[in-house]
């Protein structure tokens, strides 16, 4: 199994300094390796259709990019599991002071309750942060996992990895469902709706 991992939104509290209200986090799942290289191959020719360079980024993409990347990845067999977590509930002091434990905390559960889905998976994150902390998150997920349900995890630079890409396409679509302010907030997730095994609202 191959799972990749990206996030919307940031793992800071000071809101009215322009710390995102909500952070999300997304994995996108594949049994099956041969679909994950075909989804790959259907992203690479999406982003030469549109021309789209060197990534597709949720949040840079205008609504006829992401309209376009969706309905190429759709066809192929893949789910999504999320965790939304609104800031203003999260009491712990700790949580809201470390930003590192905040961001593995949330990696941890949304992978612990998984409903069953991971099984010798590989995990691949969006690589950003120190290796210090890459290292330490590694061992933390194992730990906190059940066994046998991750083989490996390892981190991937978006701009060369298709399905980080997706990965992050997949979570600013659900992020977005989460801005009221926004007359098309839930558009691009109804359109993924079919894909998405569960988002799971924190409290």
């Amino acid at each position: 199994m191959l799972v990749f991992i990206d996030e919307s939104g940031d793992p800071g509290f000071k809101v009215s300094k322009g710390s995102s209200p909500a952070f999300v986090l997304a994995l996108v799942a594949f049994s099956d390796r041969a679909v994950s290289l075909e989804v790959q191959a259907a992203i690479d020719a999406v982003s030469k259709q549109l021309r789209v360079f060197p990534e597709f980024k949720f949040s840079k993409s205008r609504p006829e990019i992401r309209d376009a990347f969706f309905d190429a990845v759709l066809p192929f067999d893949f789910c999504i599991r999320a965790i939304a977590v609104q800031k203003e509930r999260i009491q712990s002091g700790y949580l809201r002071s470390n930003k590192e434990a905040f961001y593995s905390f949330f990696v941890k559960s949304m992978l612990k309750f998984d409903n069953g889905l991971l099984k010798d998976a590989r995990i691949v994150i969006d690589g950003s942060g120190e290796r210090v902390f890459k290292q330490e998150l590694s061992s933390y997920l194992r730990r906190h996992t059940e066994k046998g349900a991750i083989r490996s995890v390892r981190f991937s630079d978006s701009r060369n990895d298709r399905l980080v890409q997706l990965a992050d396409m997949c979570t600013g679509a659900i992020a977005r469902s989460y801005r009221d302010n926004r007359d098309d907030a839930d558009r691009w997730r109804q359109m993924i709706k079919a894909k998405i095994e569960d988002v799971w609202d924190f409290r």
